[in-house]
């Protein structure tokens, strides 16, 4: 299974990531992608730069080392609405946007409450992938989850990095392979992102490829294997 792009990643916009857009790309080079995903956290997350960050990215050449560079935001949503850190007019002005829970922005809430603020960002248009929703600190309800991607047509995460051992997310290997064997029965496709904080992650997507493999999912439910695919879920190719 060939893996053509990283949908994930983090730069030094990010407060607590470590390379440049410049390093991120060298690694994607390094690694044979041809396709690489900039999406720094929002504003409210802690250390994370202002909002004038994400709408001057025309200063930034979209194409460099052979690599085409797309560039976001995993942006956090705040509340159980799905209200993010971002509003419209910023968000639809960038390539892709990735919507996540995060600790550092809202507490978690019930099952009920948490599967609502997820269900509510799909809505949002310009929202093309929920982040890592493997995480028992937010427990969700799976199925519900996975038909309202379907019915919003946004990609789910498979995150690698949460399926580190030395994450603090909970139960992610359980409740991905509970959501895997869920978007296989509906037919619902999926993206595997390193979210790397750090050059040396780019493109590492080893422990999402074991879950995939427990589960038998079929690679054409896999965006990273189709650059065809992937963009078709971005905003940049969506709205273009």
């Amino acid at each position: 299974m060939k893996f053509v792009l990283d949908s994930h990643t983090h730069t030094i916009a990010s407060g607590h990531a470590y390379n440049t857009i410049r390093e991120m790309v060298i690694a994607a080079k390094e690694k044979g992608l041809e396709l690489l995903a900039i999406t720094d956290h929002g504003p409210k997350m802690t250390g994370a730069f202002s909002e004038f960050y994400f709408v001057n990215f025309g200063a930034v050449e979209k194409n460099r080392f052979g690599v085409e560079l797309l560039l976001g935001s995993e942006v956090n949503i705040m509340d159980f609405d799905g209200t993010v850190d971002l509003n419209d007019n910023i968000l639809k002005k960038l390539d892709v946007v990735i919507a996540s829970l995060h600790l550092p922005c809202i507490d978690p809430g019930t099952k009920e409450e948490n599967t609502r603020a997820y269900l509510n960002a799909m809505k949002n248009p310009y929202v093309n992938i929920i982040g890592h929703p493997d995480d028992s600190n937010f427990p969700v309800d799976f199925e519900a989850l996975v038909l309202g991607a379907k019915e919003n047509n946004v990609l789910l995460e498979l995150n690698n990095s949460s399926l580190n051992p030395d994450n603090y997310r909970r139960n992610t290997k359980e409740n991905d392979i509970e959501m895997l064997h869920l978007c296989k029965k509906y037919n619902v496709p999926i993206v595997v992102g390193s979210d790397a904080h750090a050059d040396s992650a780019v493109g590492e997507h080893d422990l999402a490829l074991e879950v995939i493999n427990i589960v038998d999912f079929p690679v054409d439910l896999i965006a990273n294997c189709s650059l065809k695919m992937f963009k078709k879920y971005t905003n940049k190719y969506k709205f273009s």
